[in-house]
């Protein structure tokens, strides 16, 4: 049977791909959801070019026009949540209520940004000369290049096109190549939104052929990129060269702090969502378990019982806990972590194997390991899968410090009934957001979003925060 393919929008048109590739589910590989323009260097020189033409009417126009074209894209993917948080689960692998829950963030995101149209806001304060006023506004940055990862694959591309476009800029959106549905889906919702043809533009491919293109072509302005941290560190030496604005979203080794005095059950739902719901796939997933020692056999067992009770299984079967690792390779990585660790000494106490499901695909029972130290490979180095460690210690003081003991710093959580420990946790952890007894993962979508040290760089997504990146500061003295 024919799949149906889907191109790339370029200048408002749907244009073929230079080849195609299939885009399978991980639940089930028999199936292919369809096959998606592979675009090539001459294609993103087209969609860029497109956008710089269309970037000084659109960084000038009318605001009201803007703000009417994103809260109809929220509206449109609100009204579809159903559908495509069911693609999503189906091409991503999470459950389809995490899929519809993506996606109804994904509409929410762009019906907020579609207020801040009309909320962006300057100064006029006097100037120490008579006679003088001074005007402090923002202006969009120009043509903005985009490149999301495949875990999040509709709210993290809404996240950076929706302030991108609220703001006045032009777009390039460069998806995760394993994931291309959901942003050709979301491109598709734009393209019939009102905005003039060039602002947003879709290209799909593989990095090795369209990322260093896209970064390093002079006519983008800034890159935003949520991804690896090798890769982020070549970006950001890139656009040092050329000096180009660049954000970055690079993971985290997250903690989970479980004090003595913690709710138990509480302590133990928070630790199991954190660390392998959207099968541990999330960039703030608590991959570090750090418990004190007076909890620490009863924690032990109760994580044991609650993750036998945990149902692996196809993203879209109603039941289903946690879906499949979104791939054979980051199955194959999750599995080597579980090996690295049992040889550094781990003992694997829950999980860790991989799966036969209903159909094939690349299901893992989640990892739980014991008896580890920071030193160990798997609590200094991002798996990025359901795999967590425990590590004990005696009390608070060297809780924190194992916490912070990581090169990187996007997400911290601790769990205690106490509110002198919550309150020193929350000033002292070296995190950009903090949880207190509830999970690492899962942020709401009007707030900041990133992370210290080898999580981030760069200004903050989300929220009010994300004009810092996606505007530049003009100040302009007038005489009077």
């Amino acid at each position: 049977m024919t799949t149906q393919k889907h191109d790339n929008l370029i200048n408002g048109q749907w244009v073929a791909g230079a080849s195609y590739a299939p885009n399978i589910n991980p639940s089930n590989l028999a199936d292919v959801i369809g096959d998606y323009a592979q675009a090539d260097a001459a294609q993103l020189d087209a969609a860029v070019q497109a956008a710089q033409a269309a970037f000084p009417a659109w960084s000038t126009g009318n605001v009201q026009a803007r703000a009417d074209a994103l809260d109809k894209i929220g509206t449109e993917i609100l009204a579809r949540r159903e559908e495509l948080g069911t693609l999503l689960a189906r091409e991503e692998g999470k459950t389809k209520p995490e899929g519809i829950g993506e996606a109804t963030r994904a509409g929410n995101i762009f019906k907020f940004f579609a207020g801040e149209c009309l909320r962006l806001s300057g100064e006029i304060v006097p100037s120490v000369r008579s006679g003088v006023s001074v005007e402090i506004t923002r202006e969009p940055v120009g043509v903005v290049g985009l490149i999301t990862p495949w875990n999040f694959p509709i709210a993290i591309p809404a996240w950076k096109i929706a302030p991108a476009l609220a703001y006045g800029n032009c777009v390039v959106l460069k998806p995760a190549d394993l994931v291309p549905g959901c942003a050709w889906a979301l491109a598709e919702i734009i393209s019939r939104s009102g905005i003039p043809a060039g602002v947003f533009n879709l290209v799909m491919g593989r990095g090795s052929v369209i990322g260093d293109p896209l970064v390093n072509h002079p006519g983008i302005s800034a890159i935003s990129f949520t991804g690896s941290q090798g890769v982020g560190g070549r970006i950001a030496q890139q656009c040092a060269l050329n000096l180009k604005k660049v954000q970055l979203e690079m993971g985290g080794k997250n903690p989970q702090v479980i004090l003595d005095d913690a709710d138990l059950a509480q302590a133990v739902e928070l630790s199991v969502q954190s660390a392998f719901f959207s099968t541990g796939q999330r960039c703030t997933a608590s991959s570090r378990l750090i418990v004190t020692d007076a909890i620490y056999p009863r924690f032990l067992q109760a994580m044991q019982q609650r993750m036998a009770s945990l149902k692996v299984g196809d993203a879209l079967a109603a039941g289903t806990d946690i879906g499949p690792v979104s791939s054979l390779s980051q199955l194959e990585q999750d599995l080597d972590y579980v090996a690295i660790g049992q040889a550094e000494g781990a003992v694997l106490v829950a999980g860790g194997q991989r799966l036969q499901g209903s159909t094939e695909g690349f299901y893992m029972a989640p990892a739980l390991l014991s008896d580890t130290s920071s030193a160990m490979r798997i609590n200094r180095e991002e798996v990025f899968g359901p795999v967590a460690s425990i590590i004990r210690v005696k009390g608070y003081e060297e809780a924190l410090a194992e916490a912070n003991n990581t090169p990187f710093g996007l997400s911290a959580g601790i769990a205690t009934s106490s509110l002198k420990y919550a309150t020193h946790f929350k000033r002292h952890s070296q995190a950009g957001m903090v949880m207190v007894n509830l999970p690492t993962a899962g942020v709401d979508y009007h707030v900041p979003f990133g992370g210290r040290k080898g999580s981030s760089y760069g200004a903050r997504e989300q929220g009010r925060y994300a004009q810092e990146f996606f505007t530049t500061v003009k100040t302009v003295y007038v005489g009077n």
